[in-house]
């Protein structure tokens, strides 16, 4: 099974706020950080928001935030939610299929059994298992009211992890 990059950027959208709790987070921030378009970071971050699970604010300040506790957004749910087929083989889906093996077929069972425990293997995590706490901290965050200038002290190693290329 193979996530989209729609999940794949949710999950990092929602690890990079999960990392930093105090900071209002930008598109932009996002973009130069997980080197992504901004045009695709609106569609991801407008999901996460229609879903609850960032809040947003626009304007002067604004930026985005998790909607929750880390600890309670399970990895599950954030799959789930961001894709949008499941189906492992054709008979997975509604309708007719091509199969001519009908009731005789234990395949889809076994694939079935297989999606289940692909989620509960993803339901015992949660976001903050995936951001260890002191993350924030050690990668030259810039503090409210400095300068934009003061992010590039941000090691670009720090932002190639963040962006999954590390």
């Amino acid at each position: 099974m193979r996530l989209t990059q729609h999940s794949d950027y949710s999950l990092r959208v929602l690890m990079y706020c999960a990392t930093y709790p105090d900071r209002r987070i930008t598109i932009a921030d996002l973009a130069d950080d997980l080197a992504l378009s901004k045009n695709h970071l609106m569609k991801i971050v407008n999901d996460l928001a229609r879903r609850g699970l960032v809040t947003t604010t626009r304007g002067l300040g604004g930026g985005l935030r998790l909607a929750g506790d880390p600890r309670e957004i399970r990895i599950g749910d954030i799959v789930r939610g961001s894709e949008s087929d499941f189906r492992l083989v054709e008979c997975f889906g509604e309708g007719l299929t091509s199969c001519t093996l009908g009731a005789a077929c234990r395949l889809k069972s076994i694939f079935a059994g297989a999606l289940q425990a692909y989620f509960d293997s993803l339901d015992q995590y949660t976001l903050a298992d995936l951001v260890p706490a002191e993350f924030g901290m050690t990668r030259g965050v810039v503090a409210k009211g400095e300068p934009p200038a003061a992010r590039t002290t941000r090691p670009m190693a720090a932002r190639r992890e963040l962006a999954g290329q590390g």
